[in-house]
């Protein structure tokens, strides 16, 4: 087994203020036991990454900076989502640490399982899953619609890992691997199982979030998972394809039920069948033009290939 690790623990923030004393308070105290358990050294540090707060958040990591010599800060220019803001806190870490963990500011994701973490990077893996147990803590709506989310991936066969989220340790071979995917329409939990290495699981039990407000309403979860079907996946296209097959015979079929119809002399227009045949071919049109666009739409963000973040400040 290796010595003790530089860890860096990366965690974005978007209007944690609510939050932030307590995560500062209960990371530093964790981190200085494994620090003490000889798992990590004393350059690991916590890197708070602001996506663009609108509220007091990066004045405290500031203020934590100047009192705590474990807390780092990184402040993007502009508010770029979860995603990059956590791709920017990996990669600033990527050249300072042994290895990476990156959890939510919200102190959902159990922190007493980060131990388990570096000790699995010790003995060997590259990246290092953390994995629920259950979802307790959900809604059924939430429960119900995260399971659906993963069964209709894996049916699209798209790699991930059941019931992972962000919560996860990236060994620098790893991020150095993550360095190399450019794509702009992030979906890292797709993304990292792409990478390979050695890798293995921890498993915890999800808390309530301590204070604040989820940053991940319904329009915002529904949107991640169109990113990540659409960034992984060109099934859909694969059934709009077959649809259409599917429609052309019907309408073969029914064109020639009109056509024996003419010639037998049993030509009575059926008003209903008419109209729900002009709704129903109109309505899965526009679907599958639906489809279609979001897939250009992602050509177009990847054409343009705009910077992910820009950095604004740096606290070393």
């Amino acid at each position: 087994m290796a010595n003790a690790a530089t860890v860096y623990l990366v965690i974005p923030c978007y209007n944690e203020e609510a939050v932030l004393p307590e995560t500062v308070k209960e990371l530093t105290a964790e981190l200085k036991g494994m620090m003490d358990k000889g798992l990590a050294t004393g350059e690991s540090r916590m890197l708070f990454v602001d996506d663009g707060s609108k509220d007091r958040t990066w004045s405290l990591i500031e203020g934590f900076h100047a009192e705590n010599p474990l807390v780092t800060g990184l402040k993007l220019a502009h508010n770029r989502g979860h995603q990059n803001a956590l791709l920017a806190g990996l990669m600033t870490a990527k050249e300072l640490c042994d290895c990476a963990i990156s959890l939510d500011a919200d102190l959902q994701d159990d922190i007493h399982v980060l131990p388990q973490f570096v000790q699995k990077f010790l003995e060997g893996c590259d990246v290092v899953y953390g994995v629920r147990n259950r979802r307790d803590t959900d809604t059924w709506f939430k429960r119900t619609t995260a399971e659906g989310f993963y069964k209709v991936m894996q049916h699209l066969g798209v790699e991930t890992v059941y019931n992972h989220a962000d919560y996860r340790l990236l060994s620098r071979r790893a991020l150095d691997a993550l360095s190399e995917y450019k794509e702009v329409n992030l979906f890292l939990r797709g993304i990292v199982p792409l990478i390979g290495y050695r890798s293995d699981y921890v498993y915890y039990d999800r808390h309530e979030r301590f204070a604040g407000e989820s940053k991940y309403p319904l329009k915002k979860m529904l949107s991640f998972a169109v990113d990540g079907i659409t960034s992984f996946s060109v099934k859909p296209l694969r059934i709009i394809a077959n649809l259409g097959i599917v429609v052309s015979i019907v309408s073969v079929i029914g064109l020639l039920y009109a056509l024996i119809s003419h010639f037998t002399g049993n030509t009575v227009s059926g008003w209903t069948a008419i109209v729900c045949s002009i709704w129903l071919l109109g309505g899965i049109q526009m679907l599958c033009l639906g489809v279609v666009g979001e897939y250009i739409g992602k050509i177009y963000s990847e054409v343009k290939g705009r910077p992910r973040y820009r950095i604004e400040k740096h606290l070393k």
